[in-house]
């Protein structure tokens, strides 16, 4: 399989220009800075994926005019790496009247000014940054969730053919459906362009990778610790009294290094089919999580991607549940950062 060169281990800064708890200038000047980026680096690490939400560079009454205050943050960023020599992808987090989780209130797809403004954010992107090299990477859209790919489908083409009308050759990536599932990544549309990655996350099972996370109605009071490896005991007793979680978590058999594996399958067979470069974009354990089974788990999905030739990128770097550090970006356990930097086994 086709590597994606200069990507393969790398962490994601979320929290900081995206997700973020405040937007305050104080927040954006000191949430990552670049102690953060050399201590990345210092890991063995090759790249970083910077989530970005449109709001920190366009305001919804002022559409189509960008600021430069928040550019600034991105530009930064991007010469930090320099500095440090690890590459970056900008991940359009959070687009105009679209993010993964307010599906009721997204209006993206079906209202052609917030598409327009898509693109422009696009092109915006493209002219700002058309010198740069190949160390450079976009990330079109962020955990796309519709009934089908047919509108993204659509929208994804628009944005690449706008890209390629100022910057030919920048490398750009596309994710598929429901949350950028392996699953769904057979509805993309075939693009004719050679220098296209396809993404996927990866946080199965959900139930050990989100136990007791606040935000999962069916997770949050889970009753007991979820390991890994495990054995369908482990379950059985909460599923049989919770038919809504049963639909939403199915499991069955041993959760290991070879479910991983078997989970990862649609993805192979797409880039094995379409002759694809892949990414995993995101993957992690909450912190919840058994500290012990969260490093198994991480070092099983490392150790497959890394045999598959597959880059990732871990979330994430600071805080958001997922943390590598903390709050003042001290390590949290000096083990995980040694298993999410490797690139070879």
């Amino acid at each position: 399989m086709k590597k994606f060169d200069g990507f393969l281990a790398g962490v994601n800064l979320g929290g900081w220009i995206s997700q973020y708890r405040i937007a305050s200038k104080e927040h954006f000047d000191s949430f990552i800075t670049e102690a953060d980026i050399a201590q990345i680096a210092s890991w063995g690490m090759d790249h970083v994926r910077l989530p970005i939400d449109y709001m920190v560079l366009e305001d919804d009454d002022k559409p189509f005019e960008y600021k430069e205050d928040g550019f600034a943050y991105v530009d930064s960023c991007i010469r930090w790496c320099e500095k440090y020599n690890l590459n970056i992808i900008l991940d359009l987090h959070r687009a105009p009247g679209y993010a993964f989780h307010t599906l009721n209130e997204n209006k993206l797809f079906e209202d052609e000014l917030m598409q327009k403004r898509y693109i422009g954010l696009w092109k915006a992107f493209a002219d700002r940054y058309k010198n740069y090299g190949k160390n450079l990477v976009f990330e079109l859209l962020n955990e796309i969730v519709e009934p089908d790919s047919t509108r993204w489908n659509k929208l994804s083409k628009r944005a690449v053919e706008e890209i390629r009308s100022i910057d030919k050759d920048r490398v750009i990536i596309i994710g598929g459906n429901n949350y950028n599932s392996v699953h769904t990544m057979h509805e993309l549309d075939i693009i004719d362009d050679s220098n296209l990655v396809y993404t996927f996350h990866f946080y199965e099972p959900h139930i050990f990778t989100h136990q007791k996370a606040s935000w999962e109605p069916l997770l949050k009071d889970l009753e007991f610790e979820v390991p890994y490896p495990s054995g369908k005991e482990v379950y059985e007793a909460y599923l049989a009294k919770n038919e809504e979680f049963r639909n939403k978590y199915p499991y069955s058999g041993i959760i290991d290094k070879e479910y991983i594996r078997s989970r990862l399958k649609p993805a192979l067979k797409f880039a094995k089919e379409r002759n694809a470069i892949l990414y995993c974009g995101e993957y992690g354990v909450i912190e919840n999580a058994p500290a012990e089974s969260k490093l198994k788990w991480h070092k099983d999905l490392s150790d497959l991607l890394i045999e598959y030739g597959i880059g990732r990128a871990v979330w994430s770097y600071k805080l958001m549940n997922f943390p590598m550090v903390d709050k003042n970006s001290v390590v949290v356990n000096k083990d995980l950062i040694e298993i999410v930097s490797k690139k070879n086994n």
